[in-house]
């Protein structure tokens, strides 16, 4: 049995202002508060002698490592990023960063906002854009029907509302 996978499909470059901004603050954490301190407590471990047997220092390095891949994900993720910051011309069609509110077959009404792969977040209704809905939703306009596999079968929605913030 191999251990190869295939890789991820690539996510959709587009992030909003305070997606990029959430992302910065990310990357800023990482290398400035935290790895220091994983740091600091590697060599902490390692003066204490023996590393093999050291728990503190195997621990420490693999903390260094996951580190350093995540810092590595976010420089390369924000380097390809589009920001984008303006609504687009035609505010009656679901694109990118709208607030869009959808009634389904048994009338219940439920509002998500269009975000990139990076910063979904189904507390906050934030729907990625790569997801099926958020494939299905993309340039419908008001009042339009939308058709979503889901594991139970096909549901319906219709498009109530489309908003864009300033």
């Amino acid at each position: 049995m191999s251990r190869y996978r295939p890789p991820a499909p690539k996510g959709s470059k587009f992030i909003t202002p305070e997606g990029a901004d959430r992302l910065k603050q990310e990357l800023d954490h990482l290398w400035r508060v935290l790895r220091p301190q994983v740091t600091q407590a590697v060599s902490e471990a390692a003066a204490q002698g023996d590393r093999s047997e050291n728990a503190e220092y195997i621990y420490g390095k693999r903390q260094l490592r996951e580190i350093d891949r995540r810092v590595r994900f976010l420089r390369q993720r924000l380097d390809g990023m589009t920001v984008v910051d303006q609504p687009p011309k035609d505010r009656n069609r679901v694109f990118f960063g709208a607030w869009v509110t959808l009634e389904d077959d048994d009338g219940e009404q439920t509002e998500y906002r269009i975000v990139g792969p990076d910063e979904f977040d189904v507390a906050k209704r934030y729907l990625s854009m790569d997801s099926p809905l958020g494939k299905a939703l993309m340039r419908k306009a008001l009042d339009d029907e939308v058709r979503v596999e889901v594991p139970g079968g096909v549901k319906t929605y219709v498009i109530v509302s489309v908003r864009y913030e300033e």
